[in-house]
């Protein structure tokens, strides 16, 4: 075999191989998935803009609704191996996969078709009634709702959710029943309660802080193990003695079939982004706290995360 011949058959299998030796090397589509507005936006749009200014490749922002995520999060899951699709993507990546174990249903994908890259934010789950409701803490809630066990009702961004599962660990935690109202997601939640349709709900800071603000609904716990900069007369539950946590995070995934030196070159690119005041900026302006934390901290957080929500989901069972 030719030297030129073992030449051209090299520059044919190092980009099959998945390993090109400039990233990125073209557009970086940024998936969101679940329609424009909400928390996953609120991160990608300024992600893009601040990719965009880094690496001179276009980001687009390419929102891929339907199945509660599902359909997003597969896309990027089954997308060629070329480190060009980014997933940005809340809990829900992993409530959607114990809600179809809980029913036996196959999922669109599996986690380990999907590769942790990093945390953005990890703000925690705020609790908030209606002002109608009479009761201005935790303790006061408790005792309303044991008196009047089903009467007090929340509503939460749907079955198994992000605001439904923490709101069920709750309830558990203290005995309570109260009837649920489920909706579509966590806005039309909000929206429930400040209609007074529902006494009580929650939802990640940047949702509620307006409302708060407002007067229109009245914060009663946070889901965090500290009190939220914004809110910092809060408590958190777990200063009440009720051993639970909560979170509305954000982080950012790809494929797992990516090869591990494209990976590490996305986590490179990112951490820079996670660090431009403008990306920060952003962020902060809507209440969101910038955390960002590479893959190995991320992972930690994840697998704690997963395993108290997963935990709550076998408990709520089949509604």
């Amino acid at each position: 075999m030719t030297n030129r011949l073992i030449a051209a058959i090299a520059l044919l299998i190092v980009p099959l191989g998945g390993h090109p030796q400039e990233y990125p090397s073209k557009a970086i589509n940024i998936v969101v998935p679940n329609p424009p507005g909400g928390m996953n936006q609120i991160h990608a749009q300024p992600l893009s803009a601040v990719l965009e200014k880094l690496t001179n490749q276009p980001a687009p922002v390419i929102n891929r609704p339907g199945g509660t995520g599902a359909v997003g999060t597969a896309s990027v899951a089954n997308a060629p191996p070329d480190g060009h699709n980014v997933l940005v993507t809340t809990p829900n990546l992993f409530l959607v996969l114990e809600k179809d174990k809980l029913y036996g249903i196959k999922s669109p994908y599996s986690l380990d078709q999907i590769a942790l890259l990093a945390l953005l934010s990890a703000d925690p789950l705020i609790m908030v009634v209606h002002p109608s409701l009479p009761v201005k803490n935790v303790k006061e809630l408790v005792a309303l709702a044991k008196a009047k066990p089903n009467e007090i009702v929340f509503s939460s961004s749907g079955p198994y959710g992000i605001t439904h599962t923490p709101t069920a660990m709750f309830l558990d935690a203290t005995g309570l029943k109260m009837r649920h109202l489920p909706t579509t997601g966590g806005g039309p939640a909000i929206t429930q309660a400040l209609g007074g349709h529902a006494q009580l709900t929650g939802g990640g800071p940047a949702a509620v802080y307006p409302h708060i603000q407002s007067g229109k609904l009245r914060p009663i716990a946070s889901w965090g193990v500290k009190p939220y900069p914004a809110l910092p007369n809060v408590p958190t539950f777990k200063s009440m003695g009720i051993g639970i946590e909560a979170y509305l995070w954000v982080g950012l995934f790809t494929g797992a079939n990516v090869p591990e030196a494209i990976r590490v070159k996305m986590r490179q690119m990112i951490g820079k982004a996670a660090a431009d005041p403008l990306f920060k900026q952003a962020l902060e302006n809507v209440q969101v706290v910038p955390d960002y934390r590479d893959e190995p901290e991320f992972r930690k957080f994840f697998d704690a995360d997963y395993k108290r929500l997963a935990a709550a989901i076998e408990k709520i069972g089949k509604l």
